[in-house]
This record gives structure tokens, sequence and C-alpha cells, in this order.
């Protein structure tokens, strides 16, 4: 895993491998259970998709950004790239098809800042080998390449692989997760899922009671060197071939979580294309996502450098939670 620093005085260069959905949410009391009509409120309609997500939080880090990926050619897809331009991410690379239309989300959230959401993933599905080709220097020449997993999962670790052989690092969000069935993971440097994608990944029920530790075993035999679990409030667990070691987050007023997991992985990219060791990248990482919970929903949400770099020099003198 590459750690060269960014040259003095420019900005840490990434490239996401990612989708785009718009989202439409509404807000109830409680999520609803099956069957069942709650009267909610609320109704609005915001920027979502998981590469989107990370793209513009990575770029508010100070990032240099660029993003690969499919939307329609629709208002929605006019809208993302409005988004991104308004962000300063590089679309270059991104292709408008009249094959699909673009991603969209349907959320419902609660009060207590917990949501359902479910996805068409549009013309995320058509993001192909060709299109990762078409991207060039964007993917082969880019420090740290990032991708998830609302594209699909051939497509991410073909470009991983594609960005690995060049030289980049390479990290997977591996969410929405998926069963790996026999797929190797050798070209992904760091893999950064919750504690049910973990056990998703290796076939595992989602609740299924078993240590990361079991699971990072498990996720080795598929070739992946570092594992970063994230556990919500819990903090972090990191596996490398050095050993574990856990990293503590702190208590933050959530108002909602949606997106806190993408905030988390695009600033651990951004620490690493700055340089950075593993474990300072996640405690990036980890202030980046606590910042985001205490907003509603995810790009308006997201935080600047400054702030998260003040959250960091608070937090180094108070006692973790």
């Amino acid at each position: 895993m590459r750690t060269d620093p960014a040259p003095a005085g420019t900005p840490a260069r990434l490239t996401v491998l990612g989708s785009y959905a718009k989202a439409i949410v509404i807000t109830a009391d409680r999520i609803p259970l099956s069957g069942e009509t709650l009267v909610g409120r609320d109704y609005r309609q915001e920027f979502g998709g998981k590469g989107s997500d990370m793209a513009v939080q990575a770029v508010r880090l100070g990032a240099e950004v660029a993003f690969v990926g499919v939307v329609g050619d629709d208002d929605l897809g006019r809208e993302f790239l409005a988004l991104m331009a308004d962000e300063g991410v590089d679309t270059a690379a991104t292709r408008v098809t009249t094959e699909r239309t673009t991603g969209v989300g349907l959320i419902v959230k609660d009060e207590a800042g917990h949501n359902l959401i479910v996805v068409d993933l549009g013309a995320n599905e058509l993001f192909g080998p060709d299109d990762v080709a078409a991207a060039g220097e964007r993917v082969t020449g880019a420090p740290v390449v990032l991708a998830q997993l609302e594209i699909p999962l051939d497509t991410a670790l073909h470009g991983l692989r594609v960005a690995h052989d060049a030289g980049a690092t390479t990290v997977l969000n591996p969410a929405p997760a998926v069963r790996l069935d026999g797929r190797r993971l050798d070209m992904v440097d760091v893999l950064t899922p919750n504690q049910t994608e973990a056990r998703l990944l290796v076939g595992r029920d989602p609740d299924a009671p078993v240590d990361n530790a079991v699971l990072a075993a498990e996720l080795a035999a598929f070739g992946v060197r570092n594992l970063v679990i994230t556990r919500g409030e819990d903090g972090v667990d990191v596996f490398t071939t050095d050993g574990f070691t856990h990293v503590a987050t702190h208590a933050v007023d959530v108002v909602d979580s949606n997106g806190a997991g993408d905030s988390f992985s695009a600033a651990l990219a951004v620490g690493l294309a700055e340089g950075m060791p593993l474990e300072d990248a996640v405690r990036l990482g980890n202030a980046a996502a606590a910042l985001c919970c205490e907003g509603w929903e995810t790009v308006p949400s997201y935080r600047d450098r400054a702030a998260v770099d003040a959250l960091i020099a608070r937090l180094e003198t108070e006692v973790p939670a």
C-alpha cells in the first residue's frame, strides 16, 4: 500500500469509481412495519448515491477528486453534473446514457436518526470495464482509487485491479454488501465494511454472533490485507498483517446517521492520499463521520477540512467514548 504524501503545496488526489442516485426522502415518527402505512412529513429531494457522497466529502476535505460513473440523460443526471461542478469534482470521465434513467433512492427516516432505504440503481448498473478504460489516467494515474458497490461488483473489482496494477492505493467500501462467492480481493489495499457488511461478504447471516477477528481471518483468505471494520459509536477495528488496533470514536449528538459510512471511507481515502499511516487516516475518517451525524442528509451534512481538523484537535484533549 503506497502512502507517499502529495507534493508540498499541492492537494492530495484521488478518483472515485462510483454511483449517483437522487434521494427521495420523507420523515416519519418511526420506521413502518411490513404492510403498514404511516403519515409522514418533510418530503424533500436530496443528492445521494455512495460514490457521489464520497466525492463531495473528499473534495470538501481538500482533495482533488475525479468521479467515474454513469448517469442518465435526464434532469436528475444533469442535476448531478451541476452539483459536481459546484463542488469542484472532475466529471470528464462520467458517461451520460439514454439506455437507463439516473438512479433513485427512496428513504424513510425517523426522529431517532434511523433510516430505511430502497434504491433503483438505474444507469449505475451500466458502469462497465469500458468506462474504466475510457477514464484513462484518472484511474491509472491516481494515487488513491476508491470504489463502492452501488456499481456492479465485477466492474468495481476490475477498476481497482487496473488502479492497483498501476501503483495506486485502492480502497473498497463493500456496500451494499454482496457475497463474494470465491472472488479474490487481492487488488484491494483497504477494505472498509461495517460489521454487518463484513458478515455478508463471507456468506454469514448479517446478525451472526461472530467476533470481528474471525471475520478478519475469513476475509484474509480472500486476499484482504488491511481490514477496517466500522462499528458506529463503538469505534473502528483495524486488522492488518502487523496485527490489530482499535480506534475509538467520540460521542456526538446524532441527528442523522445516513451517509456516515461514505463520509468515513472518503476521509480515510483522503488521509491515505496525503500519505498518512492507516491508523491516522482512520482517525480522520472517524472525525468526518462524527460531524456528518450532527446534520441531516448526506451532502448538506458533510463538513470541510477546517471543521474536521478542529474536531480532531479538540478530541485529542478529551477522553474517547
